[in-house]
C-alpha cells in the first residue's frame, strides 16, 4: 500500500495527516488512524491507490456538489458546462431562476447537461447575523448556571423549570441581569439509569423532562385531593434530600416525576389545552413520532438501539412503525412530555422577557449526542460510525478528550441539506434569546477518534463551513436570537475571523487570556464581540483555581502528564501573575492572598472583565456563592462526581434558590461578587484609575469586531 495514495485520499475527503498541536509543534497523524477515519467516511483505505480512482471517476461525472450553500443577495455558484440548463425548486413549490434574489431557505438546484440531470440540496442563508438586533447597542452581563444543581424548596430534588423562570426574574428585577446562560436542557433516557452529563444525551433535538415543575403543569389542578397527595408524597422524600449538600440523585428524582407523569397524562385536556396540544403535534410532525417511538421502545429494550432487535434498528423500516402503532399510548406519553417541557421553557423564557430582560435565557448546544440514543437512531445517515469526537491534549487536558459521541458525516449531511442540524438548531432557539454552541470550532473541524483508540490517536476532519455556519445562521435569524461561539482552545486564526465577519459572538475566558509573552492580556485588548467569563463549566470555580487544588485533583485522578510540583508551581505562577496584573490596575489591594482571601480575588476578577469592551460578561453562579468544587473534570467518568454536584456555599454548605433570593446574609455577598458588573454602590470603594464604566452605563460600541 502507498502511503503517498493515502495520504492523498485523505487530503481529498478533509482529513489531516498532519496537525499542529496546543504547544505549536507539528504531528504526523498515523497511517492506522487515516485507514480508519477514512473507512467511517465510507472508502475503502485497504486500496488506496483504487479509491483515489474511483473518487476521480466520479467528481468528473457530477454536475453539483452535495449541497450548494449561497448568502442571501448572491446568486448560487458553481461551475457548470456552457450548454447546462440550471433552475431552482423554491421550498414552496414554485420555480425561480438561480439568480441573487431568491429567498431564504433550503430550495432545490437542478441541472441539466445532455441526458444527466442532477438535483442538490440549495440553501440560502443570510451573509451575516446582525448581534445587535438581538443585543441592542449595550454591554450586558447575566448569570451562568448548571440549573439542575440550582434547587429551590419546591423543586424535586434538582432544580427545573420554575426555578430557571424565578432566577432569571430575581436576577432581572433585583440585579439587572440581561440574561441567564444555562446547561444544555438536551433529553435524557426515559428509564435509569440516566447520563448525569448534559452534554452527552440522547437527543439534542429534543429537551428533557427531567426539568418540568409537575405542580406547574394546568391539569394538577384538575387532579382529586388524594390525586395530589399521592403527587406531593412522591415530591417529599426529594424536596428533603434537596436541602442537603448530598449528590443528585437523577435516577429518583426521574422514578417520582415519571410516575407524577403518569397521572397528568389520563387527565381530560381543556378545549384551549387540547387544541394547543394538537398544534404542537402538527409542528413537530414526523420526527416527534420518530423520538417518542424512540424512547418507548428503549423503555423495553433498552437505551442503545444497536442492542435492539434487528427489525426495529432502522428507523425508516416498516416494522418500526408497526410496533409503533402497536404501541401507541406509550408513544403518545412520549409525545405529552416534549409538549409539556416546551410549554415550560416557553414560559421560562416570557418570564424572563417580562422581567426587562433584553435576551433572556440563552441554551447551550452540546456537541452531540449518545452513539445509540435517539437522534442517533433518527439520523443515522448522517452520521459516522466507528468514530468519536473529541479534542487534541492542551494544557488543561494533557491526554486529550474523548467524547464518546458520533460526528456528522461530511457528505451524507450536506446531501439531505443539513436538514438534521437545522432541525437541532431550531429547536434550541426557539424559546431563547440565544444560543451558546459548545465547540464552536466543530462547525469547520472536528477531532475524529477511532473506536479503540485514545483521545490523543485522532485526527482532524474538515466540514465545509459556509453550510454548518449558514445552518446556524438560518435558524438564528429565523427566531431573532444572538450566537455565541464557545471558541476555546486550539483555534484557527481565520475560524475565529470568519465567525466574527458572519455575527457569531466568540468566548474569552480569563485564565486563558494572555499576550504573546504568557502575561495577563490588558483589559483593553480583549475582543468586543464575545462573550467574557472568568472560567468555563470544565474549570474549577474561581475560589479553587486560586488554590491550586485542581491540581491535586488531577494528580489523584491520574489525569497529569508531568510532575505534580511542577503543574502546582505553573499553577500558583498563572494565579499570582492575575493578581499582580489586577494590584496594577488598582483593582485588588496589595498583599492580598488569594488562598485566605478569595472573595476579594473573585470580585477583582469580575471588575477586571467589567473594564473589557466584551459585548458580554457572564458571572458564575457558583462564584457568587463562593463555590468550590467542580461540575466536570474533563477526562473522567466515574472516578469523579461530574454533573451531580449541587449549588453550595464555600462552606459546603447547601445554597438553596430561596434564600438566596431572601436571605439578606447570602444576597449582600452576591451583590459583592456582582459590584464590579453591577455598578451597585460605587461609592463604597476607590475609584479606580483611568475610566472604568461599568456594564450597566457603558456607552454604546461599534462596531461588532
Amino acid at each position: 500500500m502507498s502511503d503517498a495514495h493515502l495520504a492523498r485520499l485523505a487530503e481529498e475527503y478533509g482529513v489531516a495527516t498532519t496537525y499542529e498541536d496546543w504547544r505549536g509543534r507539528r504531528e504526523r497523524v498515523s497511517v492506522d488512524t487515516l485507514r480508519h477515519v477514512l473507512a467511517a467516511l465510507g472508502l475503502d483505505a485497504a486500496r488506496p491507490r483504487e479509491a483515489l480512482a474511483e473518487h476521480w471517476a466520479k467528481q468528473a461525472t457530477r454536475l453539483l456538489p452535495p449541497a450548494v450553500v449561497t448568502r442571501a443577495g448572491r446568486a448560487p455558484q458553481v461551475p457548470l458546462p456552457d450548454s447546462a440548463r440550471a433552475w431552482v425548486e423554491l421550498a414552496d413549490g414554485q420555480w425561480a431562476e438561480p439568480g441573487p434574489g431568491l429567498p431564504l431557505g433550503v430550495h432545490a438546484l437542478l441541472v441539466e447537461h445532455g441526458s444527466v440531470r442532477q438535483r442538490a440540496p440549495l440553501m440560502v442563508v443570510p451573509d451575516r447575523l446582525d448581534p445587535a438586533a438581538a443585543l441592542g447597542d449595550r454591554r450586558m452581563w447575566g448569570l451562568m448556571a448548571q440549573l439542575y444543581s440550582v434547587r429551590s424548596r419546591a423543586s424535586w430534588g434538582m432544580g427545573d423549570l420554575r426555578d430557571l423562570a424565578e432566577l432569571a426574574d430575581w436576577s432581572a428585577r433585583d440585579l439587572g441581569a440581561a440574561f441567564t446562560l444555562i446547561n444544555p436542557l438536551h433529553a435524557t433516557e426515559p428509564v435509569p439509569p440516566l447520563e448525569p452529563s448534559p452534554y452527552l444525551p440522547v437527543s439534542r433535538r429534543y429537551a428533557s423532562p427531567l426539568y418540568i415543575r409537575i405542580e406547574d403543569i394546568p391539569e394538577y389542578a384538575g387532579l382529586e385531593p388524594a390525586q395530589r397527595e399521592a403527587v406531593q408524597r412522591l415530591a417529599r422524600p426529594l424536596r428533603e434530600r434537596g436541602r442537603t449538600a448530598d449528590l443528585l440523585d437523577r435516577d429518583a428524582v426521574w422514578e417520582a416525576k415519571r410516575a407524577a407523569l403518569l397521572m397528568l397524562f389520563q387527565v381530560p385536556r381543556a378545549p384551549a389545552r387540547e387544541a394547543a396540544y394538537q398544534a404542537f403535534l402538527e409542528r413537530e410532525g414526523a420526527a416527534l413520532v420518530e423520538f417518542a417511538t424512540w424512547a418507548h421502545l428503549a423503555e423495553d429494550h433498552g437505551t442503545d438501539y444497536r442492542g435492539w432487535p434487528p427489525d426495529l434498528r432502522d428507523v425508516a423500516a416498516h416494522t418500526v412503525a408497526a410496533e409503533a402503532l402497536r404501541r401507541w399510548p406509550g408513544v403518545e406519553f412520549h409525545r405529552w412530555l416534549q409538549w409539556v417541557v416546551d410549554d415550560q421553557l416557553a414560559a421560562a423564557q416570557a418570564g424572563a422577557r417580562s422581567a426587562g430582560m433584553p435576551l433572556g435565557i440563552v441554551h447551550d448546544l452540546a456537541i452531540g449526542v449518545q452513539p445509540g440514543g435517539a437522534d442517533a437512531w433518527m439520523y443515522h445517515d448522517a452520521l459516522a460510525t466507528g468514530i468519536s469526537v473529541g479534542a487534541p491534549p492542551d494544557a488543561f487536558n494533557q491526554q486529550g478528550q474523548d467524547w464518546a459521541q458520533p460526528p456528522w458525516h461530511p457528505v451524507r449531511l450536506a446531501e439531505q441539506g443539513y436538514g438534521p442540524l437545522r432541525e437541532i438548531l431550531r429547536q434550541s432557539v426557539r424559546h431563547s434569546g440565544g444560543v451558546r454552541i459548545d465547540h464552536v470550532m466543530g462547525l469547520f473541524r472536528l477531532w475524529w477518534v477511532p473506536e479503540g483508540a485514545t483521545a490523543d490517536q485522532g485526527t482532524y476532519v474538515r466540514y465545509d463551513h459556509e453550510g454548518m455556519v449558514g445552518a446556524v445562521a438560518l435558524a438564528a435569524h429565523e427566531f431573532g436570537a444572538a450566537v455565541i461561539g464557545e471558541d476555546l482552545g486550539t483555534v484557527e486564526p481565520w475560524v475565529r475571523d470568519h465567525l466574527t465577519e458572519r455575527g457569531i459572538l466568540g468566548t474569552s475566558v480569563l485564565w486563558f487570556e494572555r499576550d504573546g509573552d504568557g502575561a495577563p492580556r490588558r483589559p483593553e485588548d480583549w475582543r468586543i464581540g464575545c462573550l467574557a467569563t472568568v472560567a468555563t463549566h470544565d474549570l474549577p470555580p474561581v475560589a479553587s483555581y486560586l488554590s491550586a487544588e485542581h491540581v491535586e485533583l488531577r494528580d489523584r485522578l491520574g489525569l497529569l502528564t508531568r510532575p505534580v510540583a511542577e503543574e502546582r508551581a505553573d499553577a500558583e505562577a498563572q494565579v499570582a501573575a492575575w493578581c499582580a496584573a489586577l494590584v496594577d490596575l488598582g483593582l485588588l489591594d496589595p498583599g492580598t492572598d488569594p488562598v485566605s482571601d478569595p472573595a476579594r480575588v473573585v470580585e477583582a476578577l469580575h471588575a477586571y472583565l467589567a473594564r473589557t469592551p466584551s459585548r458580554l460578561v457572564g458571572v458564575a453562579l457558583t462564584d457568587v456563592v463562593g463555590d468550590r468544587r467542580m461540575q466536570n473534570q474533563p477526562g473522567t467518568s466515574d472516578e469523579y462526581p461530574n454533573w451531580r454536584i449541587p449549588l453550595a456555599s464555600a462552606e459546603g454548605e447547601p445554597v438553596l434558590l430561596d434564600e438566596l433570593m431572601a436571605d439578606p446574609r447570602l444576597n449582600e455577598a452576591a451583590r459583592r461578587v456582582l459590584r464590579p458588573v453591577l455598578g451597585i454602590d460605587p461609592a463604597a470603594a476607590p475609584a479606580p484609575p483611568g475610566p472604568a464604566a461599568p456594564l450597566a452605563g457603558a456607552p454604546p460600541l461599534d462596531p461588532w469586531t
